[in-house]
This record gives C-alpha cells, structure tokens and sequence, in this order.
C-alpha cells in the first residue's frame, strides 16, 4: 500500500487513515536521508515520529545512506521524509533500493511525503522547473520509481504564494504533457493500493 501526503500526517483525517491503514502493524522506519545535512536532526523529524509513534507503531529512525536499504523489509511501515528530491533519487539509485522500497509498497504500508513522495511517482520533471538550483548532485535523469503514475503537486496552497507563475508553471506542464497534477495542501494525502485511489484532504481548499 502507498500513502503519499504534502508534509507528513498533519492532519486528523490522514492520521485516521493511516491508522486504519496500519492496523495490525507494529514496527515503523522513518527515514531521514532525503536531508543530506540534517538527517535525524531534521526539524521535521521529531514530529514525524511522534505521529507514526501515535499510531501505536515502535518507530526508529533510518538511513539510506548508512545502512542496508533491505533492512528497511524488517518494518511493517516505512515512512520517507521530506528534504531534498533529487539527493534522495541519487541515494535511492546509489544504495539500489529500488526494488526494496517496490516491495514494501506491494507487500507493507509505504508513505512518502514532499521529497519523499514525489520520488515515488513518475518523475521530478515538474519540481524541475520550480527548484532546479536543488539539484546539486547533477541528476540528468529526472525519471523517478512510477510506483504510481499519479503525479503531485505538494505544498501547493503554500507554494503559490512563494512562486510567481505558480499555477500557471504547472498548468503548462499539464499541457505539454497531458497528465493531470494532483495539487496537494499540507495536510492532504492520497492512499493507492492495486490500482485504486482514495482522497484524504485534510488542508486548505486546492
């Protein structure tokens, strides 16, 4: 099962979600390696285990970049954490987690939010074209795990008051490339499982 939400489970009606969506699991990996500097020390981190903590799971944090991406198969819910995309794309392909983070959405309860959620969609290709100065580790194939074709748009109500042309920047991407972008809020979400969607806005009005 995948969750991918705009900035982690910040709003009650993707806790209740999430919950049910975890019944019965018991362990939990957050993991931190989407923020290159930080990493546990993420000002998001602390929140984040507190909700998955809050969902009665026994959480603890991982690393990518420090450990073996297929220990992650020894938790029952592994939840990416928000940074910086195109680090976490380059350390997913460097440690070869692909196929780790595959199975734990067919078989486990995978969450992505932010960075971590736009991985594992189809492409960085749109958030290209608002931060491409992120990139900083010369990622040319902007490709990303498609283990969903849905594609989103996180932190939306947020970011169009920081962008200029924010709507306008997506809305032209949409053109060129026929897909429609799911523009999330914080506090909204969208749970798949075998090719079916279910909505959870819990944020602002998109």
């Amino acid at each position: 099962m995948l969750f991918l939400a705009s900035n982690g489970l910040t709003s009650a009606p993707l806790l209740a979600a999430v919950q049910t969506a975890a019944a019965g699991k018991r362990t939990a990996a957050l993991v931190v390696t989407a923020d290159p500097v930080y990493k546990e020390k993420n000002r998001h981190a602390a929140r984040c285990l507190g909700e998955l903590i809050q969902l009665g799971l026994s959480a603890e944090i991982f690393d990518i970049d420090c450990r073996p991406p297929a220990g992650l198969l020894g938790f029952d819910v592994v939840e990416l954490m928000g940074g910086n995309p195109y680090y976490l794309l380059h350390s997913i392909r460097e440690h070869q987690a692909e196929e780790v983070l595959r199975k734990l959405a067919e078989e486990r309860l995978l969450i992505g939010w932010s960075a971590g959620a736009l991985v594992l969609g189809p492409s960085l290709r749109l958030i290209d074209r608002y931060t491409p100065e992120m990139n900083l580790w010369g990622v040319r194939d902007l490709s990303a795990l498609c283990l969903t074709g849905r594609e989103i748009l996180p932190h939306y109500s947020r970011y169009l008051r920081r962008f200029a042309h924010f709507e306008e920047t997506c809305r032209a991407y949409e053109q060129e490339t026929g897909c429609r972008v799911l523009r999330l809020n914080d506090g909204d979400g969208i749970l798949a499982e075998r090719g079916e969607e279910r909505l959870i806005r819990g944020g602002l009005p998109a």
